[in-house]
């Protein structure tokens, strides 16, 4: 199974691009995770008969939301953790296949000041437990605007980010807490060095410069360790501030 995760900033924008209906229309991926589609409704332009669209905004316009479509119908569908301090801003949809679980996650960011970081951790805590749940049955595989550059080798400029958003000692704990209960950063069991980013800044025009962020993923709970096939980073593909994630898994 070929799985794609992609912060797409913005829906409507994505599609003028064209990019993001190319890659669906390619049919290389069985299943697409998309974050940050800041829309009341999803576009028809997905309506296709072998794929299934799911849809999950947040109650505040044109702000988070998340979407997964997946050529491989699900056994079922679940928006949100049932808890509405969370769930109103349509952060998270879990389709539920057969052998596995695909949570799609768009985590918040713990923005300037830290002004969002107990909530942040509160939704990191949250995660966990939801995560850990669902585990009891059966393997999951999360993927995901985190939100959060793990180690030094997932930011380009390590000591000037300290304490900032995205590279808090809190939150950094927090993935290193997931990966020690039983989960795999997909990523770095492929790719072991550094350079490699997920978002860039548009307002420093950083993506030139490769000037970014390791924040988005795919984890996997460790019983799929020996399933894993290939994970990389689509850094060459345009269309929003951050660059797809891509997973192969045999499952």
């Amino acid at each position: 199974m070929k799985l794609l995760s992609w912060n797409i900033n913005g829906i409507k924008s994505a599609l003028k691009k064209g990019i993001l209906l190319e890659m669906v229309e390619s049919g290389k991926y069985d299943v697409v995770l998309l974050q940050e589609t800041k829309a009341k409704e999803f576009p028809d332009a997905f309506d296709y008969s072998e794929y299934n669209s799911y849809f999950f905004k947040a109650n505040k316009p044109a702000y988070s939301g998340t979407a997964i479509i997946t050529r491989i119908k699900p056994l079922s569908v679940t928006y949100g953790f049932g808890d509405p301090e969370f769930d109103n801003e349509g952060r998270v949809i879990t389709a539920e296949f057969d052998k596995y679980y695909v949570v799609n996650s768009y985590f918040p960011n713990s923005r300037r000041e830290l002004t969002r970081l107990d909530y942040k951790l509160a939704f990191n805590k949250k995660m966990l437990e939801y995560l850990e749940d669902l585990r009891k049955s059966k393997p999951v595989i999360i993927g995901g605007d985190f939100n959060v550059a793990h180690t030094e080798i997932d930011i380009a400029r390590p000591k000037e980010n300290v304490m900032n958003p995205g590279f808090t000692e809190q939150e950094r704990a927090w993935m290193t807490k997931i990966l020690q209960k039983g989960y795999i950063d997909t990523y770095r069991e492929f790719i072991k060095d550094s350079g490699h980013y997920s978002w860039w800044s548009l307002i420093t025009f950083a993506r030139k410069r490769n000037i970014g962020w390791r924040i988005d993923y795919f984890i996997t709970s460790d019983e799929l360790k020996n399933s894993l096939r290939g994970a990389d980073i689509l850094e060459n593909v345009y269309g929003s501030d951050h660059a797809p994630v891509y997973l192969e898994v045999d499952v």
